[in-house]
């Protein structure tokens, strides 16, 4: 197989399954080793990228996604006639800032920082997709913990975990962050629309670092 057929093979695999794709499922489809499947991958991002198309390729950890450019979104919900979710709360962006910065986490966990009972912001982060179970704690009761999930990543216009802002760490990063929740509104809207940007993700963050602040 020939480099334009791998790209090939690699570009109608991630068309047909129409969801984030392991590396390693990939490679083991077409028998070759994740090295190559890797930079099937990114030519293939490229050549995307270097042609303007609708379509794009979208890194989320180790998975890859074929997906529309953010700029032609309304374009196509307008012909498919998409109704738009939802946008989450305030309380459901805190917990999904909570989850990002400390996963994996459990439930217990995470009302210990907000000191509400958070049961139901995440079960509709989870049917959302934006947090999934990781597994359970060794302990009394086995206990899920929670991690986010590649729409998570997607949804925030970021590649890895890493690409998260930094917390405030002094008290005129906090006050500088309190200036940004002025604008928190801005942020749910665009979150229905799965548009948000890294930057909008701090508007929540405040609050992770205020709660964290508490004994645990």
């Amino acid at each position: 197989m020939n480099v334009n057929e791998l790209k090939a093979s690699v570009e109608a695999i991630l068309f047909a399954a129409g969801e984030p794709v392991l590396v390693n499922r990939i490679a083991n489809a077409l028998e070759i080793d994740s090295v190559y499947a890797v930079q099937a991958l990114e030519d293939l991002r490229a050549d995307y990228e270097e042609h303007s198309a609708g379509l794009c390729i979208a890194k989320l950890g180790d998975k890859y996604q074929m997906c529309t450019r953010k700029e032609f979104s309304e374009n196509v919900r307008k012909v498919l006639e998409m109704r738009r979710d939802m946008p989450l709360s305030q309380a459901a962006f805190e917990v999904l800032a909570v989850v990002a910065y400390n996963q994996p986490v459990t439930k217990s966990f995470i009302e210990q920082v907000r000191g509400v009972d958070c049961s139901g912001v995440i079960t509709l982060l989870s049917q959302r997709g934006l947090i999934e179970e990781r597994g359970r704690l060794d302990l009394p009761g086995r206990p899920i913990i929670y991690g986010t999930t590649p729409a998570f990543l997607r949804c925030f216009c970021i590649e890895s975990l890493d690409e998260l802002p930094a917390l405030p760490e002094t008290e005129e990063e906090l006050e500088k962050m309190e200036e940004a929740e002025e604008n928190f509104d801005a942020a749910e809207d665009n979150f229905g629309e799965s548009e948000v940007n890294s930057e909008k993700f701090e508007e929540v963050s405040v609050e992770v670092k205020e709660d964290s602040m508490l004994e645990l």
